[in-house]
């Protein structure tokens, strides 16, 4: 008995170590972004004088260095932009996949598989080089492109999903005259609300979070086309971190919220979901 008691206390001092490791990062840039200190402090963890200066700042003095409402407004943009036609993309090509039966679909699902195995990253150059050739560089709209462009090979997790829908209420709409996009927007979406949010989450998350593609793609160097991820690693240089340091954190605060809200609202939506299609099965 003792010794199982001392099992439980080892687990658990082990697991908040390793909350406070994860915590510390986040609660030092949150309390530096309400420091009064523009640069970089390390001498103490919380600032000395307290102030709301770096969020006015980077809000509503911008500048060509810290342009953050530009950036915000265009990560947003591609953002809800992405997350519309990915999600179209994604629900679509795992309804074909999973509902319907044509010549080929298993050669196409293996070669959806393989394709999946080979990190995005390795085909940057090809893709800037190809933006290139058609003027899309420097453009928001070929940065939606390179989102949008593959988002239908991430169908695997919504296929498993629809695999679950019931057989019988597709075969019973068909025989009562239902072409397969009124199954899909008719019997499948409505039991897949569940898969639906997953599938949004991360059609909106993927250029919102994503420096690599974003950084290749606006290399113009015209800071009111960037994105936040952009703006706010530009804040990071040598000769600009003394006095951007603290609307560097601020911009990391900022940039946050709207990801909490979305996961939020979304949350409920899922719970509905799950309950829902419980109680309907």
């Amino acid at each position: 008995m003792k010794r199982k008691y001392v099992d439980i206390a080892v687990r658990h001092i082990a697991l908040i170590l390793l909350a406070a490791i994860w915590l510390v990062p986040i609660l030092w840039l949150v309390v530096t972004s309400f420091s009064a200190y523009d640069g970089r402090n390390t001498s103490q963890f919380f600032p000395a004088e307290w102030s709301l200066h770096q969020y006015t700042n980077l809000v509503l003095h911008p500048d060509t260095v810290a342009n953050f409402p530009a950036w915000f407004k265009n990560t947003l943009m591609i953002a809800c932009g992405n997350c519309v036609i990915s999600s179209i993309f994604v629900l679509m090509v795992a309804y074909a996949f999973s509902c319907m039966r044509f010549k080929g679909r298993r050669g196409l699902q293996n070669l959806s598989v393989i394709v999946n195995l080979f990190p995005g990253v390795l085909s940057m150059i090809a893709i800037y080089f190809v933006l290139r050739t058609f003027g899309l560089t420097n453009s928001h709209f070929g940065l939606l492109l390179v989102y949008c462009g593959s988002s239908g090979l991430g169908y695997l997790i919504a296929k498993g999903f629809f695999d679950t829908v019931p057989r019988g209420l597709l075969e019973a709409a068909k025989i009562d005259g239902a072409s397969e996009a009124r199954c899909f927007f008719q019997v499948v979406i409505p039991l897949s609300r569940p898969i639906i949010v997953y599938t949004v989450i991360n059609a909106f998350l993927a250029p919102w979070m994503d420096f690599v593609f974003a950084k290749m793609i606006l290399n113009a160097g015209v800071s009111a086309d960037w994105t936040v991820a952009i703006g706010l690693y530009n804040m990071l240089e040598r000769s600009l971190i003394n006095s951007y340091f603290g609307q560097f954190c601020a911009g990391g605060v900022l940039i946050s919220i709207p990801i909490s809200i979305l996961f939020i609202i979304m949350q409920k939506f899922y719970v509905e979901g799950v309950t829902g299609g419980a109680v309907k099965g």
